[in-house]
């Protein structure tokens, strides 16, 4: 059997349409949606509603650790139109068409922070399976999937605004996770909590990792640990135990597929 594995598409359909080239199954980890392209400020839909220098902006203040100032001139930018959640929701369902009908092998697919899971069963044909919190039988092994990011610690769930992200919190997270029982291939779409795979080089900074994900490793030892999220991770690949983790790239940039032989 040969599985291709990709993770934060951010919008890149060309890529995703060869992806599956000769794999037998395609795994898809999420963040199918460009919102913010920080490397093309003209790109994703924020850029293609405000323009690059506007975005640019944004984006430094994100790089300048700023959070407080970027949301609030976002919420400016955002205020600004009399109905930027139809826009919002009109870009996100036009780049959904485009993304699942590139999914051309049998795909499993869950989502990533940066989704609208809502919306998938109206764009996911009949060789896409959407799953978050179930398994699947691939090749003979039983992947398991469970989808979205972790809220900060305290955190609520955002309400209002012109996009939600797919935020949980870690009860919710690790119960979907524990559910999964034993499984050969842990997909999701954040990474496990260990330092070296949550650390972003770049950004500077710790993403949230799942102690959940970690705990159903050193219970079940899996094969594989699967995911993404963190786009220029410390290390992309570590065992813990007999578990191959590994971050399967931004895919977005590379445009390459991560390859499971067995």
């Amino acid at each position: 059997m040969r599985v291709h594995v990709v993770s934060d598409v951010h919008g890149n359909s060309e890529a995703l349409a060869r992806s599956g080239e000769g794999a037998d199954a395609l795994v898809v980890l999420g963040d199918l949606i460009d919102f913010v392209d920080y490397h093309d400020h003209g790109g994703g839909i924020m850029g293609q509603v405000f323009g690059a220098e506007k975005v640019s902006v944004f984006a430094r203040l994100r790089r300048e650790r700023l959070h407080t100032d970027a949301a609030e001139y976002a919420k400016r930018l955002w205020s600004g139109l009399e109905n930027a959640a139809d826009v919002v929701e009109e870009a996100v369902r036009e780049q959904y068409k485009r993304l699942f009908a590139a999914m051309t092998a049998p795909t499993y697919a869950t989502p990533g922070n940066v989704d609208v899971p809502g919306l998938w069963a109206e764009f996911a044909g009949d060789g896409v399976r959407v799953l978050d919190g179930e398994v699947a039988e691939v090749g003979g092994l039983r992947f398991g999937f469970v989808g979205g990011a972790l809220l900060p610690p305290g955190a609520g769930p955002r309400r209002g605004g012109v996009f939600r992200p797919y935020l949980r919190t870690a009860a919710d997270f690790d119960a979907a996770t524990a559910a999964l029982g034993p499984v050969d291939v842990l997909c999701s779409h954040i990474p496990p909590d260990v330092p070296e795979l949550t650390y972003d080089v770049l950004a500077r900074r710790l993403e949230i990792g799942s102690a959940g994900l970690l705990r159903a490793i050193r219970e079940h030892a899996p094969r594989w640990s699967v995911f993404g999220h963190v786009h220029q991770p410390l290390a992309a690949r570590l065992r813990v135990g007999r578990t191959e983790c590994a971050n399967v790239g931004h895919f977005q940039r590379t445009g390459w597929p991560y390859v499971l032989r067995w």
